[in-house]
């Protein structure tokens, strides 16, 4: 099997690990290579897995009625499903689909179990993560409570650059390619309102869109338009 103790290491779960106990770990691991658009799991389901994401995109999104709203993308290092160490039985809370060809690692929740028991600290990281997704899960819905379109879509892309930016020497590129429909999805409004705030932004030099991907030229004059 593929070592994945440097890729364990990264994952803030595990950060704080020995390399001798990242090593007894590594080896519950399952390595799974999932072609574009396969849906991992649906919203509802029964959980018991959890997934660390060494190369491609993952789509974590709900269905409010008909509409589609992404609560993350994750990609390289990311993890997701750790609800499902958690508590036996636990339903999904949403579902995950991959935006691109994907290889990443599984956990079952027994597996974990056992480790966990020898760990003490391991369960303390997990409630940290856990926590973690609250306050992001807290901040989305006041964002949508709150803040309008313009704001929201301008608040998406900065955390976007955030999570996934690659520093270059002009500026930041976020690395995915990402629809407007899905820049849409994740700030809770339609096509065409993102459509207009993404011209706006280029109109003003502030960032550029080359096949599909934006590098965002003036982070600074992003961030002072969220208001």
């Amino acid at each position: 099997m593929h070592n994945i103790v440097p890729l364990l290491k990264e994952v803030p779960l595990f950060e704080d690990l020995t390399v001798s106990e990242l090593m007894s770990i590594s080896p519950l691991f399952t390595e799974r290579k999932i072609k574009k658009n396969t849906v991992l799991f649906h919203e509802g389901d029964q959980g018991n897995e959890f997934f660390i994401i060494e190369t491609g995109v993952v789509k974590i999104y709900r269905i409010d009625y008909t509409k589609e709203v992404i609560l993350s993308l994750l990609s390289e290092g990311d993890y997701f499903g750790e609800m499902s160490l958690i508590q036996q039985v636990m339903t999904r809370s949403a579902t995950a689909e991959t935006l691109a060809p994907t290889t990443m690692y599984s956990l079952m929740r027994s597996d974990f179990i056992a480790f966990l028991e020898k760990s003490p600290k391991l369960c303390l990281k997990l409630l940290e993560a856990t926590m973690e997704r609250l306050r992001n899960a807290n901040d989305q819905i006041a964002n949508l409570t709150f803040l309008d379109v313009r704001t929201r879509t301008i608040k998406v892309i900065s955390r976007l650059a955030e999570e996934h930016g690659i520093m270059r020497q002009s500026g930041i590129l976020i690395n995915m390619k990402l629809t407007h429909q899905q820049l849409a999805n994740l700030a809770g409004t339609v096509r065409e309102s993102v459509t207009k705030v993404l011209q706006e932004l280029q109109d003003d030099q502030i960032i550029s869109i080359d096949k599909k991907m934006i590098f965002i030229k003036k982070m600074d004059a992003l961030k002072e338009r969220i208001v």
